[in-house]
């Protein structure tokens, strides 16, 4: 319940001040992959979770869950995935390389270099999304998960935001590595970092 800050204008001499409830009692995580394809509008999958304190309560994302949401890219996009992520320590569990090996037909991955959060699109869309919710005044857990779902389902529906966040990392998409100097990304499936 830290609440995210933004700018904003006030009153010469009178600093806005929002007031808060509630400090540190719970959190909203984010995964997503955003994904792209030529000649297709880019995608956006994502899952969010809340976590409120309570002991039976995961507090963030696990290897499993990381797991369906590359199935549930999968069976939505109906076709192989081409898998770029950071080296995120839960993305190099044993548990998930043994499914990516397990599922070698349709799931290859590249790893980006180890911090390198310029190069990944979907932290382009995590800004985004926290943008709109800065300076959000809320008065429980709930609202803020309700206001960062929406923001997410917003920008699905916009796929060229979405690539303007492919576009912010300098990547370019489909291009061979020798036909341009920039870096670019493997030409088919989801790109997800």
């Amino acid at each position: 319940m830290t609440p995210p800050r933004a700018r904003t204008w006030g009153r010469r001499g009178c600093t806005p001040v929002v007031r808060v409830r509630g400090r540190g009692s719970g959190r909203v995580s984010m995964a997503g992959m955003t994904c792209y394809k030529p000649g297709e509008r880019s995608r956006l999958f994502y899952a969010v979770r809340e976590y409120t304190g309570r002991k039976d309560q995961p507090k963030g994302f696990g290897w499993r869950d990381f797991r369906d949401l590359i199935v549930r890219a999968r069976i939505q996009l109906g076709g192989p995935i081409v898998l770029v992520w950071d080296n995120v320590r839960l993305h190099l569990t044993r548990p998930l390389r043994e499914f990516i090996e397990a599922n070698a037909e349709w799931l290859s991955v590249v790893q980006l270099p180890t911090y390198a959060p310029y190069l990944n699109p979907t932290e382009g869309v995590w800004s985004l999304v926290k943008r709109d919710i800065g300076n959000l005044a809320a008065a429980n857990l709930g609202e803020i998960t309700r206001a960062v779902k929406r923001r997410l389902k917003e920008l699905q529906y916009r796929p060229h935001l979405v690539d303007g966040c492919l576009a912010g990392t300098g990547l370019v998409l489909g291009a061979c590595p020798s036909e341009s100097s920039e870096e670019s990304v493997p030409p088919s499936g989801p790109l997800r970092v």
